[in-house]
């Protein structure tokens, strides 16, 4: 079984890489226990743990009060790994925005260009037509019917020219306006990149806290704690049969993955948490899901808890901040939490905080 001793190098690989990140975090506090990270629903404090560096005599009373503390911190660290998930995908749709915007201003400033060239041309016509003014077209003109088809060639092009005018202008205006949301899409992407730095920062010293609070818990402590997060394993089944092709593949790529270990943020191949699992499985199978189980809750459609089928996603808590994936028979496969691998469970250990399903294929 996996422990919790490979989560730090994982979820450091797993940290934004850019420059900025890095950084960030020089600056930022270690504060475990000032609160969660922003958007949180609640604040956790955790006491010390019998036996850890920070202990205060009278702090902790019985190893039940650790365990029952360490479970919390487990389930706590789960909630805001999900809500960075989120982050980092709305970071992506902004990102996907400014190119967008960029492309737009790029193109409409291109059009501008052409219609310049083109005006210039129409101008010299309307007022040279090959070099003849009015008076030489009337002195030149073999007939009335000459010069009045003459004058109407040359206020027809005139007119043109007036029409490409105002087209220029449109153009020139479009320019502007995707320019500018090109910008303002680029400063949303700015802050959400500084803001989830200083959440990845942030994670990392909670996971370096939980870490040290779970290593001092003794053995059966620790399964105490896993088990109250994760549930007990139960056999991989040997056959399930899903309701379409794609919800087929993704049961059986998440039963494949039984075993790897859970880490803070991994979306596979050899590593999950909770929704990268889910997002792993349903890439199998040529379903997109984002890597945040909050999002995750919103793809595909509602299914009652009476309906379920093989391949449907289970979402636990209020608000959602844990995803698993049902197989029937009663039974889930998830990536369940640090120190206890990917694994299927009897599903009503979790059924007190369930929240909804969805059915993404089938």
């Amino acid at each position: 079984m996996a422990t919790p001793h490979a989560v730090l190098p994982h979820a450091r690989h797993s940290s934004l890489t850019d420059s900025a990140a890095r950084s960030q975090r020089p600056r930022r506090a270690v504060r475990f226990r000032t609160g969660l990270l922003a958007g949180a629903t609640a604040v956790l404090t955790l006491s010390a743990l019998p036996g850890t560096a920070g202990a205060a005599p009278g702090q902790v009373t019985s190893p039940e009060q650790a365990t029952r503390m360490v479970a919390e911190a487990s389930h706590q660290l789960e909630v805001v790994t999900e809500q960075l998930n989120t982050a980092k995908v709305r970071l992506d749709q902004q990102r996907n925005a400014v190119k967008a915007a960029e492309k737009d201003a790029a193109d409409a400033a291109k059009r501008l260009d052409a219609l310049d060239g083109q005006i210039r041309d129409l101008a010299r016509s309307a007022y040279t037509t090959d070099g003849l003014s009015e008076i030489d077209m009337l002195m030149s003109s073999e007939s009335a019917e000459d010069f009045v088809s003459s004058l109407g060639t040359l206020d027809a092009i005139a007119g043109h020219t007036a029409d490409v005018v105002t087209e220029v202008a449109k153009a020139g205006d479009e320019a502007e306006r995707a320019r500018a949301a090109a910008d303002k899409a680029a400063e949303e992407a700015r802050r959400a990149f500084e803001k989830i730095s200083a959440q990845q920062a942030d994670l990392e010293s909670q996971i370096a806290d939980y870490q040290r609070q779970y290593d001092a818990l003794t053995a059966p402590q620790q399964q105490a704690v896993v088990q109250a997060h994760a549930g007990a394993s139960v056999p991989v089944p040997t056959s399930v049969t899903a309701s379409s092709a794609a919800a087929q593949v993704a049961v059986n790529t998440a039963l494949a993955q039984v075993g790897d270990p859970y880490v803070w943020g991994a979306g596979g191949p050899d590593a999950f948490d909770c929704s990268g699992l889910m997002q792993y499985a349903y890439s199998a199978a040529g379903e997109s899901l984002p890597h945040s189980s909050s999002l995750q809750s919103q793809m595909g459609s509602a299914v009652s808890a009476s309906s379920l089928q093989p391949g449907d996603l289970l979402f636990f808590y209020s608000p959602v901040s844990h995803v698993g994936m049902y197989i029937g028979n009663g039974q889930m496969v998830h990536a369940s939490t640090s120190g206890s691998p990917v694994k299927v469970v009897a599903l009503d250990y979790m059924m007190d905080n369930f929240n909804s399903a969805r059915r993404i294929a089938g």
